[in-house]
């Protein structure tokens, strides 16, 4: 990645439902990368001043505090909603009070929003906000495997579904910038596949990291690593219900394809990333048997930037 000599110190926070992740740079280049998971409990302010005290606390160790800062990018899983015109987050894997109050699992706050941008910009003077999606596919358009492409897509499947995509070399946003919840679209009726927004069969319940611990931890496997692992090793029951949660990110893929009308679709996210081997090559394949006139020639590719596409999401808000 090329840093403009002229660059001041910068910061790049990602918002996930699992963890935050700030990343320091200047002109030498990236200074540092912490984490933290992400807040849940107290105050919906609480999570605001878990990055403001993140950026305090590491800032201070290069020597530049808060209001020094040159920018700071925020890219964050939505969906977003206004509050007197900020940003605040209505996000089911961070705000417990938009489940239903029976599901199993459920959050310990009863957050149904989080402000965010009105906190953040009383102590910081350049603050750039986008969805993660967004933020990610603008990452991959330039550093990344979209490289090149007027017509691609960011998917990320990890605790949570998100995407990014674009069209006419355009990022779309939509009124609140919230373009590309698709893990929020239904591909299948399931009323026991409960998601934290309040939907039954939607990708997300369905294929979502944790709807994967929940769905299948009573059939021996507790996690995405445990189903797939049992998947490469040829255990039946596992290899089946892979071949299952295949077939749902794969619809996802093709409405995708066929809305857009899309030529690459990169993805990343911890699911995908650990498991990329096993997955790829039946999403591809199943993309491919699907409609040819839209399907063919559209390739599905790893994320260039790899574990990293998080941090340089919210660093490409401000180089």
């Amino acid at each position: 990645m090329h840093f403009p000599a002229d660059l001041g110190t910068v910061a790049g926070v990602d918002i996930g439902g699992t963890k935050v992740a700030l990343t320091l740079a200047d002109a030498s280049g990236i200074r540092g990368r912490w984490t933290e998971p992400t807040v849940n409990e107290g105050a919906p302010e609480a999570l605001a001043q878990q990055i403001l005290r993140m950026l305090e606390q590491h800032g201070a160790q290069i020597g530049c505090t808060v209001e020094a800062l040159s920018a700071v990018g925020v890219v964050s899983c939505g969906p977003f909603v206004r509050q007197s015109g900020m940003v605040a987050l209505a996000t089911p894997n961070i705000c417990g009070g938009l489940a239903p109050a029976t599901e199993a699992g459920r959050l310990p706050n009863n957050w149904t929003s989080v402000p965010l941008e009105a906190p953040l910009r009383a102590r910081i003077a350049t603050l750039h906000l986008e969805n993660d999606g967004i933020g990610a596919l603008q990452a991959e358009r330039r550093w990344g495997a979209l490289r090149g492409a007027d017509h691609c897509a960011y998917v990320t499947w990890s605790t949570g579904i998100g995407v990014g995509v674009c069209v006419d070399g355009r990022p779309l946003r939509g009124k609140n910038g919230n373009a590309g919840h698709w893990g929020h679209s239904f591909v299948r009726e399931d009323d026991s596949a409960l998601c934290g927004c309040g939907n039954r069969g939607d990708v997300e319940s369905l294929i979502g990291g944790k709807a994967l611990a929940r769905r299948f931890a009573s059939q021996g496997f507790a996690d995405a690593a445990a189903l797939f692992g049992a998947a490469r090793a040829g255990q039946p029951q596992a290899l089946a219900i892979a071949e299952d949660v295949c077939s749902v990110m794969a619809r996802l893929v093709f409405n995708l394809v066929a809305g857009l009308d899309l030529e690459r679709i990169s993805l990343g996210g911890s699911v995908f990333q650990h498991h990329q081997d096993f997955l790829l090559p039946r999403l591809q394949a199943q993309l491919q048997a699907r409609m040819p006139a839209m399907t063919a020639g559209v390739k599905l590719c790893a994320a260039g930037l790899g574990d990293k596409v998080g941090d340089y999401a919210a660093l490409a808000l401000v180089l």
